[in-house]
């Protein structure tokens, strides 16, 4: 299971991406040959890269992958990365949600005057280290990874981050239903570790069963807003549920 994320720390809170050509500049597209041995599908989406804007700005930016501007576009519309909250990012691997939460909540201090926050990375996968960030390598369904969260932020939470997805199948009622079940399971971990007036952000597959997962939310949190941030691809079912409020 891994989510979203950019390579060297300390890189901006950001904003929207702007295209490297300039005003009225026109824009180049690239285009891939198919080589041999490469499938089609490998063709498009390294054509896909190529010419992905966030894909550039994640480069000139810093971060581990433009999954990063998608949590930029989430909080800039919500504000729930404030300074001085603790902030859990499951399956954070290779780290561009945890590099935007460390600069958002002054993890690593650098807004003087300004509350210093925390934030801990969850993966079962090995991560580099990310300026502001504690990793911890462990697998969040364990019995005791409820514990083990809240001892290492040193109380519960105030914001849970899911950008987990499931090794996809190519059959999209499967790997919907795969997703969906992550975002349940980050949604039950959260009631878990979050402290009253949290927040809960988590990755879905619009198609049908995630109603369930809203209706399980709206139960336990004030507010649940159903968004599809910019930097989602228009051909992707993928949206995000920010549910703010936790009622505890």
């Amino acid at each position: 299971m891994t989510g979203g994320g950019g390579r060297r720390g300390g890189a901006g809170g950001g904003g929207a991406v702007r295209g490297d050509s300039g005003r009225g500049a026109r824009e180049l597209k690239i285009r891939v040959k198919t080589a041999r041995g490469r499938k089609l599908s490998s063709t498009r989406w390294l054509e896909r890269q190529l010419n992905d804007p966030y894909v550039h700005a994640a480069r000139r930016e810093g971060y581990r992958s433009r999954a990063a501007y998608k949590l930029i576009e989430l909080d800039d519309r919500l504000r729930f990365l404030v300074p001085g909250a603790r902030v859990v990012d499951l399956g954070c691997a290779p780290g561009g949600w945890c590099q935007v939460a460390a600069t958002r909540v002054n993890a690593t201090g650098e807004k003087k005057g300004k509350a210093v926050g925390t934030v801990l990375g969850i993966d079962i996968l090995a991560v580099e280290p990310i300026a502001g960030t504690t990793l911890l390598e462990l697998d969040f369904l364990a019995d005791d990874a409820d514990r083990v969260v809240r001892e290492a932020l040193g109380g519960q939470a105030d914001v849970v981050l899911s950008d987990m997805a499931a090794p996809t199948s190519g059959h999209r009622a499967t790997d919907h239903l795969r997703i969906i079940a992550l975002a349940e399971t980050a949604a039950h971990f959260a009631f878990d570790v979050l402290t009253p007036g949290g927040v809960l952000a988590t990755k879905v597959l619009h198609g049908g069963t995630e109603g369930e997962l809203l209706t399980l939310l709206k139960q336990r949190f004030d507010k649940v807003a159903h968004i599809k941030p910019p930097a989602s691809r228009a051909d992707s079912a993928e949206m995000y549920v920010v549910a703010t409020g936790f009622r505890g």
